[in-house]
């Protein structure tokens, strides 16, 4: 084992630590919005705002998130113990609609252990599992309990919709609040299906 593993084999090993159930994690939010507050470094009154719309959302996602029989069928053909963290923050917009749907998966294969840690409390983790440099979210890391290997990661957004933000940057230079919107509405639409769909092809690429 080289030393790179060795680091990331400690940062994910106190991560654990540091983690919670998806369960913890919903109350957490819904006691922060009680509160009028928001997981996370920066509290300011957007953010705030932001967790409490998001606690709507998930709400909503985690009662109407629908998964096929076939879907179910994939999933459980998934035979290997897996620990999966999900590193995610109240406020954020991608993870009100993503966070739900991961746990779905996870409900429906007891080989999966799914864990919620902070990003702004998890540092270490973070800086390891970087896209394209910055720190986005949400983001899984699927790791092989017999090895300890991190056999694969999902996130910060769904094949889809990740191309959907690179043609627009592409189109305009930047992502703009009416782009914003359009993905919002793209997530609405879409049901938490093309994160499943991501998810069940990451198992099985693991099976």
């Amino acid at each position: 084992m080289n030393t790179d593993t060795l680091s990331i084999n400690d940062t994910i090993s106190a991560s654990l630590k540091n983690s919670m159930t998806y369960a913890e994690y919903r109350n957490l939010v819904t006691k922060l919005v009680e509160e009028k507050s928001t997981t996370g470094n920066d509290k300011t009154e957007d953010l705030v705002n932001y967790t409490l719309l998001n606690d709507r959302r998930m709400k909503r996602w985690d009662k109407t998130i629908k998964v096929s029989n076939e879907v179910k069928t994939r999933i459980e053909k998934f035979n290997r113990k897996a620990t999966w963290i999900l590193i995610t923050e109240s406020w954020c917009g991608d993870a009100a609609h993503i966070v739900p749907a991961i746990n779905k998966v996870a409900q429906l294969n007891e080989n999966i252990e799914l864990v919620v840690v902070l990003r702004d409390e998890n540092d270490e983790l973070m800086n390891q599992f970087l896209t394209n440099g910055g720190k986005a979210i949400p983001k899984l890391i699927m790791v092989d309990n017999e090895t300890n290997d991190v056999v694969n990661t999902f996130g910060p957004r769904p094949i889809v919709a990740t191309n959907m933000v690179k043609t627009y940057k592409a189109e305009h230079g930047m992502i703009t609040p009416e782009f914003k919107e359009d993905l919002q509405r793209w997530y609405n639409k879409d049901k938490g299906q093309s994160t499943i769909e991501d998810l069940v092809n990451l198992l099985l690429n693991h099976v």
